[in-house]
């Protein structure tokens, strides 16, 4: 006799946080991860943070220039040094990707793709960069859908980076996430290389002329990944 099909996963439940202090939400997502079974549901939680400087697992600290009294945190997601901040909605999705069927390359193309969506949603044409985690926009077209050219003598030449990207997999199981600059005081990026490029200029909606909330593009956002996670 051979197994009843299992039936199937439902979508990612979307868990509203509000605005929350960094280092108890990883504490949080870190504990949520160790607990959870093969029968444990998706979550994406959607929050903002105080003012917050997170280091990556292997970030450097030269990359870290100038902290002005914002804390620091090591955390053990891949990627460099970025900035959290009011006005910047940052989704963690805790999905479990054995049971989704998908390998860590796909994920991170998934939460791209839905942060390029969300972009779209809003006249905003976002790009990837190659091995450059996060998304991007063409400064002096912000809306215009002419595909960036490779390769390019300088990479981030005209870009400014939107969306950060930075994850965990442990036991197949996703925590960490993707980061949407909304409206924000822009002034703390000045203190770092953005993920370790320096001179990268880091934009937001608002400084592209978007005049939107929070709310309304967390929720969107939200509602890609939870399309795209399912």
């Amino acid at each position: 006799m051979t197994d009843a099909p299992r039936a199937p996963r439902p979508p990612a439940t979307l868990r509203w946080m509000g605005r929350v202090d960094y280092e108890p939400t990883l504490a949080a997502m870190r504990a949520f991860t160790e607990a959870r079974t093969p029968d444990t549901p998706d979550e994406i939680w959607l929050c903002e943070h105080p003012p917050v400087y997170t280091q990556g697992q292997a970030g450097r600290p030269e990359h870290l220039l100038d902290a002005a009294g914002i804390p620091v945190v090591q955390t053990n997601r891949g990627g460099q040094v970025t900035y959290h901040g009011p006005g910047q909605v940052v989704a963690y999705p805790l999905i479990d990707l054995r049971a989704l069927g998908i390998f860590v390359k796909e994920y991170v193309y998934r939460l791209e793709h839905a942060v390029l969506k969300t972009l779209e949603g809003f006249d905003i044409t976002g790009h990837r960069v190659p091995g450059a985690p996060g998304i991007y926009v063409n400064l002096a077209d912000p809306g215009g859908h002419a595909a960036l050219t490779w390769p390019r003598p300088e990479p981030f030449q005209g870009l400014g980076k939107i969306a950060a990207l930075g994850i965990k997999v442990s036991r197949n199981c996703t925590y960490h996430g993707v980061a949407l600059n909304v409206d924000m005081d822009l002034k703390p990026f000045q203190g770092i290389n953005p993920c370790g490029y320096a001179s990268l200029q880091t934009v937001d909606l608002a400084t592209l002329g978007v005049r939107t909330d929070w709310t309304t593009v967390a929720q969107r956002l939200g509602d890609r990944l939870v399309s795209h996670l399912g």
